[in-house]
């Protein structure tokens, strides 16, 4: 049974097969005579684009504007010098009148229609047997990650053409952001020049995904994704993403939890090493930032010493993002001029001690009652506030707040789970789950997340 929904509007097949204007179709005019009737400025736009398209153009209009008449200077095209008449549309492969005389427009689309020949009217849609599209092209890329011309989106919307250019520029925004596929599908065929998948070296792209919330994704790491045969995805990245995927991109799961590591750092990295010499192009999806904690320099160190390309895309690190979400900034004025961050399994006492220094834990939760007694006696204030702030950006996000005597009572008492951050220093004290100073006889401060949520 197949799991695949029917929208209300039917299925694509009847949507396809039902009665509509237009047979869609891309027009091959290079080197062949295309027939331009009128000279203004609509006339011009036709001849740009037929220009590019490697037509031969002919325009015929008693007037011009200039930058027609700088082409017809420049032998870029052909000029009759008269208003329109019989039999100018012979050997025309396609005719487009743009006259601003309906009549006259009229005559060109009813010549036209004997002739056989497809015409396009700029004043009266109806009166034509075609319609130009709104149309936009995004460069592309082969296999081997060559140039390759570029990717056409056409869009017609009957007799509204403003209409078309709207959708026409969502879905470029979309291929340029990469919420839609651009990766090559059809293999290059090697009697033509190119090469086959496995005929080439693939690369690889160390991606941050931020703290979890596809939102907050660069438009980089969505272009590579969307072009990628193979994600390697971590169990924080932002995993929303991989049901955009195409049904033959490979997702491979590496996820790791506290103390389960099911597949080591060495088998990851092997596993980028053995896809791209097998000529894929990989994208390895963390959490965060690659170079945070993120194992990011040795899969780089092992992928260039393999003779693999890679390119490192930044991420927006759940160190400075997760507090963010909570409503704590890493550094404010007056209350904190720096930020150390550290995992949980590091020296604490080695940083600035003093509660205008935040420190950001990360991966810390479980050893949170011997982190808060080593910053302790490393010198920090017992009363200095600390936040843990859970599943940031998520569904279950959550702020506890307490200070270094009590913060490990507080968080067992409430419950706190991994994935989470710790923020120690003053700068606790602008969350909105900040109540004033918290001390061992109050009770535990905890919050939902507040309005400073990615969109």
């Amino acid at each position: 049974m197949s799991g695949r929904r029917t929208s209300s509007n039917g299925s694509r097949a009847a949507r396809a097969s039902a009665p509509h204007d237009t047979y869609p179709l891309g027009l091959r005019v290079a080197g062949r005579l295309v027939i331009v009737v009128g000279g203004g400025p609509v006339a011009l736009r036709r001849v740009r684009g037929l220009l590019a398209a490697g037509a031969r153009v002919r325009v015929i209009a008693p007037d011009v504007v200039p930058e027609l008449a700088a082409l017809v200077s420049a032998g870029a095209i052909e000029r009759i010098t008269r208003g329109y008449c019989d039999g100018d549309l012979d050997g025309a492969w396609l005719v487009h009148t743009a006259t601003g005389d309906p009549d006259v427009d009229a005559r060109v689309a009813g010549d036209a229609e004997l002739l056989r020949t497809f015409c396009v009217t700029a004043g009266d849609a109806e009166l034509g047997s075609a319609w130009v599209p709104a149309v936009a092209r995004t460069p592309v890329t082969d296999a081997a990650g060559r140039p390759a011309g570029d990717l056409a989106v056409a869009v017609t919307a009957g007799r509204d053409p403003r209409r078309a250019v709207r959708v026409r520029d969502a879905v470029v925004a979309g291929l340029d952001d990469g919420s839609l596929p651009l990766r090559a599908v059809r293999p290059t065929d090697p009697a033509g020049g190119g090469t086959t998948e496995g005929a080439r070296v693939g690369r690889v792209a160390l991606v941050g995904g931020g703290p979890g919330d596809a939102g907050l994704v660069t438009v980089r790491g969505r272009r590579l994704l969307a072009a990628a045969h193979v994600v390697v995805v971590d169990r924080l990245a932002p995993r929303s993403l991989l049901a955009g995927l195409g049904d033959d991109v490979e997702v491979v799961d590496v996820g790791k939890t506290s103390g389960h590591h099911p597949v080591p750092q060495e088998e990851i990295t092997a596993l980028l090493v053995r896809h791209a010499l097998a000529g894929r192009d990989v994208v390895r999806l963390k959490g965060g930032d690659p170079y945070v904690f993120g194992r990011g320099g040795e899969e780089l160190d092992a992928c260039r010493a393999a003779g693999i390309e890679v390119e490192v895309v930044p991420g927006v690190t759940s160190a400075v993002s997760v507090p963010a979400a909570a409503g704590i900034p890493v550094t404010h004025r007056g209350l904190a001029r720096g930020f150390s961050v550290l995992t949980g399994h590091d020296d604490v006492g080695q940083v600035p001690g003093g509660t205008d220094h935040t420190l950001v834990l990360l991966m810390g939760v479980t050893r949170l009652a011997d982190t808060a007694r080593a910053l302790v006696a490393a010198g920090r204030p017992a009363d200095t506030p600390v936040a843990v702030v859970e599943d940031g950006f998520g569904a279950r996000q959550r702020t506890t707040v307490g200070t270094l005597a009590d913060i490990a009572d507080r968080a067992r008492a409430v419950g706190v789970q991994a994935p989470a951050v710790t923020v120690v220093g003053d700068v606790v004290r602008r969350s909105p789950a900040w109540t004033g100073p918290a001390s061992a006889h109050h009770p535990a401060h905890t919050a939902a997340a507040p309005a400073v949520r990615s969109s």
